[in-house]
């Protein structure tokens, strides 16, 4: 039920939201939304555990991540040569994504089972995590932007690459 409801949502707001976020506001809002809202999310989660909300938390995640933060990824991609791409792509795709997942785990294990921290304090570990996320993605939008679009209106280029 998670994974369906997380796909659906992932699909309709690929449909409706992810071009008007991407040509209304500029790239480092766009790469930032997820995070802040997984920010959120864990500071509600150490201030109220509970299994609903996590599971809530986990299907806002996916949705995000493949609605909103990949788009906005390979944006950042169309600033550089094709061989960088290429070369690029794999190391982030599977080392940064499946080793984070990796990573996530034994820092979970390691909080609860060696530290013995609990829901709320693993939560408030999170959501630093998600705030550190977020500041990388706007350095990353922000510096895209600067870059490839110069000093036009944030979200015209793209608008422009997503029209044609």
């Amino acid at each position: 039920m998670m994974d369906l409801a997380g796909n659906s949502l992932a699909i309709l707001t690929a449909l409706f939201a992810t071009r008007r976020l991407a040509t209304r506001f500029c790239l480092a809002v766009t790469l930032a939304l997820v995070p802040v809202i997984l920010v959120l999310g864990w500071i509600a989660v150490a201030i109220a555990p509970g299994l609903a909300l996590l599971i809530g938390l986990q299907i806002v995640r996916r949705a995000g991540n493949y609605a909103i933060t990949r788009p906005g990824r390979e944006m950042l991609f169309t600033g550089v040569s094709q061989e960088t791409r290429f070369k690029t792509k794999p190391v982030i795709d599977i080392v940064v994504y499946r080793g984070g997942d990796v990573l996530a785990g034994w820092t979970y294990t390691g909080l609860a089972q060696g530290i013995g921290l609990g829901l709320g304090a693993i939560a408030m570990v999170a959501a630093l995590l998600a705030m550190i996320w977020t500041l990388v993605a706007i350095f990353l939008g922000t510096r895209f932007e600067k870059k490839i679009i110069g000093a036009e209106p944030p979200g015209a280029v793209l608008a422009e690459t997503l029209n044609e």
